[in-house]
């Protein structure tokens, strides 16, 4: 596993599959979630994510397990399965995406990429901060950090015409930056400028 990034002698090499329907199995527990993720192990905290109550979590929690991040993956998950979930989505993207450490940096990327993709509920203009942040923030030569990046700018462009044209214009904007900003910049408009895709005639069936 530390080809892809993921190493150190706490992992267990189990699978996200299997940690997912470990967790199915337990269900939500706020005092489980927590000593799971005291034990240290790397599968241990990403099932942590899972079971973790979003209700139940406050900023300092999300903070301590934040600063804790040591991988891509566990960054990734826990963001997913949790972050995103919580009443303080919204403004931990926004402070994570400006801290320096480059998997809280990244963190705040990821909660931007799911909320984007997750929540349906809140129009167009709530996600401008997004835009904003990413155009100031991408310029970062870090590899996980600028995919991060890129990954929050194509998903909320993804949502709807207006925010793919806001989308375009702001990965437009970073080609004319710094390195790390003109990779994002290439690396979302590769996506964002692909024509949508149409639906198959005659539906999922018509391959088959």
């Amino acid at each position: 596993m530390a080809r892809y990034g993921i190493g150190g002698a706490d992992v267990l090499g189990v699978t996200v599959a299997e940690l997912r329907g470990l967790a199915r199995e337990l269900g939500r527990s706020h005092d489980l979630a927590a000593a799971l993720w005291d034990s240290g192990v790397h599968e241990a905290r990403i099932l942590a994510g899972m079971v973790e109550d979003p209700a139940a979590v406050d900023g300092r929690q999300l903070d301590a397990w934040a600063a804790a991040f040591d991988s891509w993956d566990l960054c990734d998950q826990v963001c997913q399965n949790l972050v995103r979930r919580t009443p303080h989505a919204w403004a931990k993207a926004l402070e994570w995406s400006a801290r320096p450490e480059p998997f809280v940096k990244r963190a705040g990327f990821a909660v931007m990429a799911g909320l984007a993709v997750a929540d349906r509920g809140s129009d167009d203009d709530r996600f401008e901060p997004f835009l904003r942040a990413v155009a100031e923030r991408a310029d970062d030569d870090r590899p996980l950090v600028r995919k991060g990046a890129s990954w929050a700018l194509r998903q909320v462009g993804k949502r709807s015409p207006g925010l793919r044209a806001r989308a375009v214009a702001t990965a437009q904007g970073l080609r004319s930056g710094g390195r790390g900003a003109r990779w994002v910049g290439a690396d979302a408009l590769r996506e964002l400028e692909r024509p949508p895709r149409r639906p198959v005639a005659g539906g999922r069936g018509a391959h088959r």
